[in-house]
């Protein structure tokens, strides 16, 4: 498989790996895919990885995700999803995306916008404004009035669901003390979250009831959201793991939120919130901001903190990801001291 992986990305570096024609290839990794940028098309792989909350080890889970995943997608962009195809191995070492031959891998399609136009690079140059703000309340609250609500007790999305999830990250994170996170900020976050889950039992259930928690998009931050003109597209949205796509609202704006405050945007962070709670009067939100905002900046760390140990990646990149994990396990460590003020 190790061997399969090496030869499929070393072809997919070359001009004749695809239909149409190519300005250049540019490799980018995440945790769990890999993406190459041919100019005017994004074709982005699953890694064969298994990360419990997770799971693309074999082929027809790879497959079974890319559907999805565009199917998810296309209700936030459709003009940026254009389908998922396979990767062919034909002869002994040509391999093609959507060629003849055997599929050894899928690739979804995406029209590939100016890299330069992403939220994170326009706030990194100051150039993000409270109307994108804005645009992005409107095209959230229009998405939460279409999808899925959760309204059972013992559903996903329930304060069930949520321990589970908490329990999990930090399951997951254990092996990390000492190289991401250190034991007496590991032991103070998981202290203080526990608590605040067994003290406002009532609120999450009020949330349940009244509608909050539905199908959302679980993964907003800058990186998924391109600025282009007077337009907003919100991007990879989950697919893999219904545990983390259905959620309350407020786990959805409060990663924003997080990130925004992460990137030194605060004032921008404060606009979302006032915008999004005055536009929907969604009062109960803000109760429960830094809660989840300690579980983005924590979920954030933790898989980011995941790229030490994977061998496709140089040495250099790894200390980059090591050090920017430790930045987010800091900055949910203010989150969770916060919730003392709520309890």
């Amino acid at each position: 498989m190790l061997k399969q992986t090496k030869e499929m990305l070393e072809a997919l570096k070359r001009n004749e790996a695809y239909d149409e024609p190519v300005k250049e290839i540019k490799l980018i990794q995440t945790h769990i895919s890999w993406v190459f940028l041919t100019g005017d098309f994004v074709y982005k792989i699953k890694k064969p990885v298994d990360f419990g909350f997770l799971d693309f080890t074999t082929l027809d889970k790879r497959k079974k995700f890319c559907k999805k995943e565009v199917d998810i997608n296309k209700m936030f962009s459709p003009e940026i999803y254009l389908g998922f195809l396979p990767v062919n191995k034909f002869g002994d070492y040509s391999i093609k995306i959507n060629g003849p031959g055997e599929a050894i891998d899928y690739a979804i399609k995406m029209k590939q916008l100016p890299q330069e136009l992403l939220m994170d690079k326009l706030l990194d140059k100051n150039q993000v404004e409270t109307k994108d703000i804005e645009r992005i309340v409107d095209i959230l609250i229009k998405f939460y009035s279409k999808t899925q609500t959760f309204r059972d007790p013992h559903s996903i999305g329930s304060l069930e669901t949520v321990k589970f999830n908490w329990n999990e990250n930090f399951k997951q994170t254990k092996p990390f003390i000492g190289k991401t996170i250190d034991k007496e900020m590991f032991e103070k976050i998981k202290q203080r979250i526990e608590n605040f889950m067994d003290k406002n039992k009532d609120l999450f259930e009020k949330r349940l009831k009244e509608g909050f928690v539905k199908w959302c998009h679980g993964d907003l931050h800058s990186g998924n959201i391109f600025i282009i003109d007077e337009k907003v597209y919100i991007f990879d949205a989950i697919e893999f793991n219904e545990r983390f796509a259905c959620s309350d609202v407020a786990s959805d704006i409060a990663f924003l939120s997080m990130d925004l405050e992460f990137r030194k945007r605060k004032y921008l962070s404060e606009y979302l919130i006032r915008k999004y709670v005055e536009d929907t009067g969604d009062i109960d939100l803000e109760k429960l901001l830094d809660f989840y905002r300690c579980y983005r900046a924590y979920v954030r760390g933790k898989v980011i903190g995941f790229r030490i140990e994977d061998p496709n990646i140089p040495d250099f990149e790894k200390k980059e990801a090591g050090d920017q994990a430790k930045v987010y396990f800091q900055l949910a460590m203010g989150y969770a001291k916060n919730l003392q003020d709520h309890q």
